[in-house]
């Protein structure tokens, strides 16, 4: 059984986490639409360099270590009792071994007095949907698209009648 563990993110591994993030993203992105996706944000780029940096400036970042391996990297930021899991990734040649799961659950024992976590995905990345839903136990409380921008505002503007623009806004409540 792989041990799983968060360490937090040091300053010297924050450019390899920035760009094992961009990795990951990139790799499901390619996985669901090959090289036909168009839904990058910066430099070809799923996830934006500057998205990280403010995640990681604005949260908690760890890296997720398997069996004493980088294994990908999770950035959480909270509010009183509400979590927000701003990013959650696994290297592309570990998926599918359980390691993200086990990596939520450090953060759940982490985190006790959180009440409610939520979190956000592209609708095309149905990988993460399932995995939000189907594994953790997250539930799709609001859908924004171009009828119903977040609270963001104009950041979703950007939405076409393609219903692959969306994003998905989950929550899960912690008993």
């Amino acid at each position: 059984m792989t041990e799983v563990k968060l360490i937090p993110l040091t300053e010297d591994d924050r450019e390899q986490f920035i760009r094992d993030n961009q990795r990951a993203f990139k790799y499901g992105a390619t996985e669901e639409f090959g090289m036909r996706d168009d839904h990058f944000e910066e430099d070809e780029e799923i996830i934006s360099r500057e998205t990280i940096e403010r995640s990681i400036d604005g949260g908690d970042a760890y890296r997720i270590m398997a069996d004493g391996r980088k294994a990908g990297g999770v950035i959480v930021s909270l509010e009183g009792n509400k979590g927000d899991l701003e990013i959650l990734f696994t290297l592309p040649e570990i998926h599918s071994r359980g390691i993200g799961q086990a990596a939520w659950r450090e953060i759940e024992k982490l985190y006790p007095d959180v009440e409610v976590w939520e979190t956000l995905t592209p609708c095309f990345e149905t990988r993460n949907i399932h995995f939000y839903v189907n594994k953790l136990g997250f539930h799709i409380v609001e859908y924004y698209c171009k009828f119903h921008p977040g609270p963001d505002g104009d950041q979703h503007d950007e939405y076409s009648e393609d219903s692959l623009d969306g994003m998905f806004r989950f929550e899960k409540r912690m008993k």
